[in-house]
């Protein structure tokens, strides 16, 4: 009787691991794909916001630093052209 079990027993718990084991491969496998594509859309999320902030510091540090006539002209301007 053990060993009609083991010769019987025993393969079918192997193909049964070896499917849902598969199974679970595919899924951990999907999963993280998914976290690639969420993670590499937040990083340019935040380069873009990135570029954005660092061309408004820049647009300060040339008020800032000029001293030419136009610098009211050039502030209205700025306050009515949009953030975005």
């Amino acid at each position: 009787m053990g060993i009609l079990l083991m010769t019987v027993v025993f393969p079918i718990c192997a193909v049964t691991f070896w499917i849902f084991g598969g199974k679970w491969f595919e899924l951990r496998k999907a999963e993280a794909d998914a976290n690639v594509r969420m993670t590499a859309e937040s990083a340019a999320q935040y380069a873009a916001k990135s570029e954005r902030l660092e061309q408004r510091v820049a647009t300060l540090e040339r008020i800032l630093t000029d001293r030419s006539t136009g610098l009211s002209e050039e502030i209205e301007n700025l306050r009515d052209k949009p953030l975005n």
